[in-house]
């Protein structure tokens, strides 16, 4: 009789990782394309090309500050009263702020995802100091302003929307609010610093949009780059200068 040998164990290859079920398909078929790392590029370009819009009118509709109050408090009426008296009064603004609302949203949250999508896809750091570092900083940067912007715009509703932070809030009297609360030392410090952090995620946000609606294409070479640069440059400087612009006019008393 032969003896019988009994087949080698085999041993379970550990080291790739667990093959996943594949996603369900939704019967959206935009989420579907938001599950996907390029879905989720358009929309946080799209998103970001949205709150973009609204921190450039709003800076540049604030400028009514240095006009005076009575200027100052019609545009903020004038706001509530868009498309009166074919809508109710603030109508409008409530969907323009529920729209933002939506759009701030979808952009932290495609932010996080695609965020985690990078660090599954790689999950080795950079090899070359020189790439890892420019990288770092970039994602790091926007990380962090993101954070300071998303916490200032809080602060910010609490202390001239709703008046929570704010001792001196009159209801109805923008101007009043606005001077009042810049002419302490400590937020006019809190609103250029907010800022100054805006403007940076202005400037990086601004860069990345061409990349991420599928611009860096061959018909926008290399050389397209300064243009590119100069327009992120020039926009976040315009916008984060106007807001600081503010703070200042009041506590050098040109606006008061």
């Amino acid at each position: 009789m032969t003896a019988t040998t009994e087949p080698p164990a085999v041993t379970p290859d550990i080291s790739s990782p667990p093959i996943r079920p594949p996603h369900r398909r939704s019967p959206f078929a935009l989420v579907d394309i938001y599950r996907s790392a390029v879905g989720k590029k358009w929309v946080m370009a799209i998103t970001g090309i949205m709150l973009m819009g609204f921190v450039f009118f709003h800076a540049f509709g604030n400028l009514k500050m240095y006009f005076g109050a009575e200027d100052f408090n019609h545009y903020a009426e004038f706001l509530k009263e868009l498309l009166v008296p074919i809508v109710p009064k603030t109508f409008v603004l409530w969907g323009l702020r529920l729209g933002l609302i939506a759009a701030f949203a979808l952009h932290i949250h495609s932010a996080y995802s695609l965020t985690r999508l990078n660090r599954q896809a790689r999950p080795v750091k950079y090899q070359s100091p020189r790439d890892y570092v420019a990288a770092n900083w970039a994602a790091r940067t926007m990380r962090w302003s993101g954070v300071i912007v998303g916490l200032f715009l809080i602060w910010h509703l609490a202390d001239l929307t709703w008046g929570w932070a704010n001792p001196d809030f009159i209801y109805g009297d923008p101007y009043w609010n606005v001077s009042t609360t810049l002419d302490r030392a400590p937020i006019a410090a809190l609103y250029i610093v907010a800022n100054i952090a805006l403007g940076i995620h202005l400037y990086h946000g601004a860069w990345s949009i061409f990349q991420s609606l599928g611009s860096m294409s061959p018909r926008f070479t290399p050389r397209h780059n300064p243009l590119r640069r100069g327009f992120a440059a020039g926009f976040a400087i315009l916008v984060a200068g106007v807001n600081i612009s503010f703070p200042i006019a009041v506590m050098t008393g040109v606006v008061g």
